[in-house]
This record gives structure tokens, sequence and C-alpha cells, in this order.
């Protein structure tokens, strides 16, 4: 398999070799993957609503009515 990095993908890992995080690029690499297979595991351990809630707060990020932000309209139907 052959995983293509964009360049600033690429100097953020340089970055962490030459911090001493990491001992090379494959360990880099497995670091993160390993780091996302947990959270995949994470995200199958909640409920269907707490899912579902997650779904809500992405598809809502950045939406506007008329320039006004869905957390504003929120809060303002609080009131």
């Amino acid at each position: 398999m052959t995983i293509t990095l964009r360049p600033e993908q690429e100097r953020l890992i340089q970055q962490a070799i030459k911090a001493g995080l990491y001992k090379s690029v494959d360990e880099a690499v497995d670091s993160a993957l390993e780091s996302l297979g947990k959270q995949e595991a994470a995200h199958w351990t909640l409920t269907r609503s707490q899912i579902a809630g997650q779904r809500i707060r992405e598809l809502r990020r950045g939406l506007t009515l008329n320039g006004t932000s869905t957390r504003e309209l929120i809060e303002d139907g609080r009131e």
C-alpha cells in the first residue's frame, strides 16, 4: 500500500521526528493509525442517540440562516 501525504503532513511528521516523538515515518504513521483505530472503537460503543447527536452537531457546523448561526438561532429560541 502506498500512502501519499500532503506537504504539510510530511512537514509535521518530520518535525515530530526531530522533536523525538517518533523514530521514523513508519512509527508516526503506525501511531496515527492506532489512534484512529481507538477512536473508531470508541465510536462503536456509543448509543444510537449519542451517535445521532454527534451527527447533528457535525451537520449544523457552519450553517446560517440569513447570516445568523445555528447556535444563535437556538439561543434565541430558548429566550
